[in-house]
């Protein structure tokens, strides 16, 4: 396309856009330091506290299947003020919740008007720079999503510390409240060629179907989803580690939650410089060898040493250095050899990788221990299993050559 039939998106516009898309992350991330003291406040196990992420992730799950589809049928524009209308209403109901099953349902919620901001802005993108100017945008819109979970856990720790965890909540509420507003003022409807059988459930059924069926697209999909589940085990249970069994105070826990985040930067950075060199398949090795033989250093260290803030974050920097480094080279392998149908590619990989994490998150909620063991084992179980994925469907289907869907 020209430059004409594309020009660039202008700064307010792209601001917007890289706002919503971090509304996922800075969800699931900004009252991480809160959950210790939700747990005491509705005087709940750990278990119940964490339900309220897994939750999240559920809800966000099965929202991505559909929010594609419908902006493609009704416009982005409706559809995403919709979703942040629920979004601001639950975050709302979050604040106000009486009970711990309150908070869960109405987290549950949030995450289906969540999933909004960053699937239909990502549409967006497409729509006002075509395919060729994508990926210039998406690179910003990465960082957003990649700087948000090193930035949230620090202004909730320290909200949560001054104003309790329900002041977390009121400030989503406004963030949400104030996205509402962008879209009406800044964005602009960008979808000028509605397709009328975008919402029809039996096409996505036969395109998810015809997915399913291609093997190197399951284990791509598989070791994404693995290497982000061992992401979510930290989210899900570092709160927990760093503040009820290591005593840091909440105000200080964001500052150990960048140090993970930075790892994850680091590799995804370093990915992205040696992809010229490497195949997906080949990072997706590499990054994956990274963080299992991290997490393996993780369990052993927390074995022989006494528990510290240092045990626990020197082994899972680069853990997250391989993550970063797998995740990226997972998706784009993925979702690469499926151009006509890129968007339920990217759908249906997003749906399992949080299904998954959701569980296993319940798993480590459940489980429970006043040490930080069970994390770290079960980062160190995602790490075995990403490489299996490696080893036994990506790297025979690479020899094979078979890049292409059958």
């Amino acid at each position: 396309m020209t430059a004409t039939a594309n020009p660039p998106i202008g700064r307010v516009t792209l601001v917007t856009l890289t706002s919503l898309v971090a509304m996922g992350p800075l969800s699931t991330d900004f009252y991480l330091p809160a959950l210790p003291s939700i747990a005491k406040y509705f005087n709940v196990a750990e278990a119940h506290a964490q339900a309220t992420l897994s939750a999240f992730l559920i809800g966000f799950a099965g929202a991505i299947l559909i929010y594609g589809p419908l902006s493609d049928r009704f416009g982005r524009r409706p559809v995403l003020a919709g979703g942040i209308v629920i979004f601001t209403l639950a975050s709302l109901g979050c604040m106000l919740s009486d009970s711990i099953g309150m908070l869960v349902l109405f987290r549950f919620l949030q995450a289906l008007g969540a999933c909004a901001g960053p699937v239909i802005s990502r549409a967006m993108v497409r729509d006002l720079v075509g395919a060729s100017g994508a990926a210039r945008v998406f690179s910003y819109l990465s960082a957003a999503v990649a700087l948000a979970p090193a930035i949230a856990p620090i202004i909730g720790g320290f909200l949560a510390d001054a104003f309790g965890w329900r002041a977390c909540f009121a400030a989503l509420t406004l963030y949400g409240a104030g996205g509402l507003v962008a879209v009406f003022v800044v964005l602009k409807e960008t979808n000028t060629q509605r397709d009328m059988t975008a919402a029809n459930p039996l096409n996505w059924f036969r395109i998810y179907g015809e997915l399913v069926k291609h093997r190197g697209y399951f284990g791509y999909v598989l070791a994404a989803t693995f290497g982000y589940s061992g992401i979510f085990c930290f989210i899900s249970g570092s709160s927990f580690v760093f503040i009820d069994v290591l005593g840091v105070p909440p105000r200080y826990f964001g500052f150990c939650f960048g140090v993970f985040v930075i790892g994850y930067i680091i590799g995804a950075t370093s990915g992205g410089k040696l992809s010229k060199q490497l195949s997906a398949s080949q990072l997706v090795g590499l990054g994956s060898v990274i963080a299992l033989l991290s997490a393996l250093a993780l369990v052993v260290i927390n074995l022989i040493a006494p528990a510290s803030v240092w045990t626990v974050l020197a082994p899972l920097l680069p853990y997250m250095v391989g993550v970063g480094m797998t995740l990226p080279a997972a998706q784009a392998g993925a979702i690469g050899p499926f151009p006509r149908s890129a968007g339920a590619a990217s759908a249906l990989l997003g749906f399992v990788q949080m299904a998954v994490a959701a569980g296993i998150g319940a798993i480590l909620g459940l489980i429970g221990s006043p040490s930080p063991m069970p994390m770290t084992l079960m980062i160190a179980g995602t790490g075995v299993a990403q490489i299996a994925c490696y080893w036994w469907i990506i790297q025979p289907e690479d020899a094979l050559g078979r890049s292409e869907p059958a």
